[in-house]
């Protein structure tokens, strides 16, 4: 939007989130409520598991906790003011505290994104290079390449974050979605943004499709490797090592081709809310049960955890 004349800016900006009755407005917030703490809950409890047995302290497992801490915080930057808007109907957010929103979500959801290749990338060397393994992926090798993407993450938010800092925004100061997402917030603005969404679009697609591209690599390798061995047992225990992974990967990028590739005739901001609540709210719950339910050490610590509770002599 392009302001004319003289503008009204505005310093606040109204999250209008889910317009409905109040009695919808409070199931919405149990709802949401019990998904936020049944997130945080699982991810804890697969860190917990990695920092506690010794028989997960393993390349593999130091990313797997690092991407439960991003999902921590990637949906905590969204969820509690959208559960304090439907508990208290305080829609309103400062300027502020909207472009530390952006950037958070968009930081952590491009660490998400670093992780994952960083994740194909090690199950490439156990199967593809199995011998040398031990070798390759230290466990100084897997810090620095955990720091790696949460530096790559942090650092490519920053510059479409400080754009969003210098627009000024006009009034009606009404934004259509539960969070400060980009689209909805450059509806706002008083200024001509057409510069500024191309290079966002091309940082954007550089760090997605950069990552997407390293881990289809990664995978067309390591199926080209399982396929090679002899033995139907052997090509299933390989797969079993990388299925979590590649399943999450599928959800991950499933749902982001489908926010942006879509038609122009598609997009809407009710099909906007309702796929952003499942990128940002619904897989960061579904990602630690994948692991958890289809990783046999991570079962395995569990029971353990389990069986020292209930039984520690």
């Amino acid at each position: 939007m392009v302001c004319s004349g003289n503008w009204s800016l505005a310093s606040t900006f109204i999250v209008v989130g889910f317009e409905a009755v109040r009695e919808t407005e409070l199931f919405l917030f149990c709802l949401f409520l019990l998904i936020y703490i049944i997130t945080i809950g699982a991810h804890l409890l697969i860190i917990g598991l990695v920092a506690i047995d010794r028989c997960l302290h393993k390349p593999m497992y130091v990313f797997l906790t690092n991407f439960s801490v991003a999902e921590i915080v990637y949906a905590t930057a969204t969820m509690p003011k959208m559960l304090d808007g439907l508990l208290t109907q305080n829609k309103e957010i400062s300027y502020s505290a909207c472009l530390v929103q952006f950037y958070f979500f968009f930081a952590f959801g491009a660490t998400e994104n670093c992780l994952l290749a960083v994740m194909a990338y090690d199950r490439y060397i156990a199967i593809c290079r199995p011998l040398r393994y031990s070798t390759m992926m230290t466990g100084r090798t897997s810090i620095s390449l955990a720091l790696g993407a949460w530096v790559g993450g942090l650092l490519a938010a920053f510059p479409p974050a400080v754009w969003i800092a210098t627009l000024k925004f006009c009034f009606p100061n009404f934004i259509d979605h539960f969070f400060c997402d980009y689209a909805p917030l450059l509806k706002l603005s008083c200024e001509d943004t057409s510069a500024g969404e191309f290079v966002f679009m091309v940082m954007s697609w550089s760090v997605i499709l950069g990552c997407f591209i390293l881990i289809m690599v990664s995978y067309a390798l390591i199926i080209f490797a399982v396929l090679s061995i002899p033995s139907t047992a052997g090509q299933k225990k390989a797969f079993g090592t990388c299925g979590s992974h590649l399943t999450v990967v599928s959800i991950f990028y499933g749902t982001v081709i489908f926010m942006y590739f879509r038609p122009s005739s598609f997009y809407s901001p009710t099909y906007d809310r309702v796929i952003s609540i499942v990128y940002s709210v619904i897989i960061p719950m579904l990602n630690p049960f994948i692991y958890s339910l289809r990783n046999k050490e991570i079962k395995s610590a569990l029971r353990k955890m389990i069986s020292i509770r209930f039984h520690p002599n």
